[in-house]
């Protein structure tokens, strides 16, 4: 039986449910107390003493797989889609494999990012906070049919929210350097980001992160952008430079924005976007169904026990 140490909180948070799962493929789960990350220290710590890792967000650096391989450390899987937290080249380099589990929330995110936009555009979570608030407001929102959407991304999420989108009678223009065409989407528009921002009434970020767009919506984009953008962000928070988002929110040039995720997270308590009712947030939970976790958390011990099979 091998031991695997599990930091990814989702998965955590229904353990119980693949004790018996893993067990029958070989695997002796130990659960991690964690609320959101490890640290590189604790993990360097903790990681010597197990056979197998099933990875969140945690800094999985190569620092922290060097002390892994000097004890028993022998494979990993990144439970979920983003790997940017992950040091693959070390992985290699050390013969540690690795791997993640793609294509599993499409449809779960997606339909988190819809319903920021759908939220955003009728002010649905201020007037809730209002009224819990004992008062009684009636915003005017925008209507949806006939507005444009930028999609940035147009992986198995940003086809999803595209479609969604597309299903509530916005036109989309979508952002990727590595899709060519419409990505079988009818109707789908294209743009060479950061082309046509100016045009745009929503912009969703449904993109991996990576060394080539950390912070590709910046003060100069942000300028660019048509007067009153509502901003949504479900996939990695530095992919947005929140210090210049901030400022475009407080002169109304951005008029609010949905983010599920942060630079810095959990959101910092001195953060001046706490202050403004008219956003959204979220606690980087968009994948988090009962179902998505459990498809996912089967994947990721199946694919860790055939690494040491």
């Amino acid at each position: 039986m091998k031991d695997v140490l599990v930091t990814c909180p989702p998965m955590l948070g229904k353990i119980d449910l693949f004790y018996d799962y893993a067990a029958e493929r070989g695997l002796r789960l130990h659960p991690a107390k964690v609320t959101q990350i490890l640290s590189e220290a604790e993990l360097k710590d903790l990681l010597p003493g197990y056979d197998g890792w099933i990875i969140g967000d945690d800094p999985a650096t190569r620092a922290v797989f060097e002390a892994g391989r000097a004890g028993r450390l022998t494979a990993a899987v990144k439970w979920g889609i983003g790997v940017d937290n992950v040091d693959f080249v070390a992985c290699k380099d050390l013969g540690i494999p690795i791997i993640n589990t793609p294509m599993m929330f499409g449809a779960e995110v997606a339909d988190v990012a819809t319903a920021f936009v759908i939220g955003l555009a009728r002010d649905l979570f201020l007037i809730d906070r209002t009224v819990r608030a004992g008062g009684w407001v009636k915003p005017a929102g925008i209507s949806l049919p006939g507005r444009k959407a930028g999609v940035v991304g147009l992986g198995d999420i940003g086809r999803n929210t595209v479609t969604r989108l597309q299903a509530l009678g916005l036109t989309v223009v979508a952002y990727d350097p590595g899709v060519e065409g419409d990505a079988g989407i009818a109707g789908l528009e294209r743009a060479t980001w950061p082309a046509r921002v100016d045009e745009l009434d929503f912009l969703v970020f449904t993109c991996a992160l990576n060394k080539h767009n950390f912070h590709m919506l910046n003060a100069e984009v942000l300028a660019a952008c048509k007067p009153g953008i509502r901003v949504v962000n479900v996939a990695r928070g530095p992919l947005i430079d929140e210090a210049a988002l901030i400022s475009a929110l407080q002169s109304s040039q951005v008029d609010s924005a949905a983010l599920d995720v942060f630079e810095v997270e959990p959101l910092p308590m001195d953060s001046p976007l706490r202050a403004m009712d008219r956003c959204i947030f979220g606690t980087h939970n968009g994948s988090n169904t009962v179902d998505g976790v459990i498809r996912a958390s089967h994947t990721a011990i199946e694919r860790l026990s055939g690494f040491f099979q």
